[in-house]
């Protein structure tokens, strides 16, 4: 069974193509032209122990809201395919990572019901140019996208950079759990 996936969005407003492979190591080929945003999602694949490709264009003379949610969307659309198409996966993912003064902490569980609980409080809106409060847009489109429940929270930190890394570094563990090949039932429904 096949444990990669890749999904292709256009709209009038992206175009992306995301490869995911979880069965093979990073190779770092992403491009969304927004260089912050490559970097998280780079710790993210690392991290996780899985192969992530990106290309990703859009309107960011408008703003780069469009892309980065579009992403979380198409991200999430191929671990969907992976979890209908792959086998049985662990189904839950916990981790809790620091990066300097900073603690996040993600929790996933690939159930068929998307929900996000976001709760980061990061002190400075921007990380170079990248407006912070874009990280819950892309963690709402990868929830939805996925069909999981995605829990994250920053328990605390000073320098919003490492707050966010660590968010996107615990959520690659999780995500690296949670889809791990499993061979009993992941529900006591049977199904998901």
């Amino acid at each position: 069974m096949s444990r990669r996936a890749s999904v292709e969005r256009k709209t009038k407003e992206t175009q992306i193509i995301i490869g995911v492979d979880l069965d093979r190591a990073p190779q770092g080929r992403i491009t969304t032209g927004l260089p912050f945003f490559d970097h998280m999602l780079a710790a993210m694949a690392f991290h996780g122990g899985f192969d992530l490709s990106v290309n990703g264009t859009g309107d960011l003379d408008v703003d780069p809201h469009h892309l980065v949610e579009d992403c979380g969307i198409v991200l999430g659309r191929c671990l969907e395919t992976v979890f209908r198409e792959g086998g049985s996966i662990r189904r839950f993912g916990h981790a809790v990572i620091p990066m300097d003064e900073a603690l996040a902490e993600a929790t996933i569980d690939v159930c068929g019901r998307p929900t996000l609980i976001y709760r980061a409080a990061l002190p400075q809106s921007h990380a170079g140019s990248f407006p912070l409060w874009l990280l819950r847009e892309f963690f709402a489109g990868l929830s939805m996208g996925a069909q999981c429940a995605l829990h994250l929270e920053c328990r605390y930190g000073e320098n919003a950079h490492h707050m966010a890394e660590a968010l996107f570094k615990a959520l690659g563990k999780a995500m690296g759990a949670a889809y791990a090949s499993a061979d009993d039932e992941m529900s006591t429904k049977g199904t998901i």
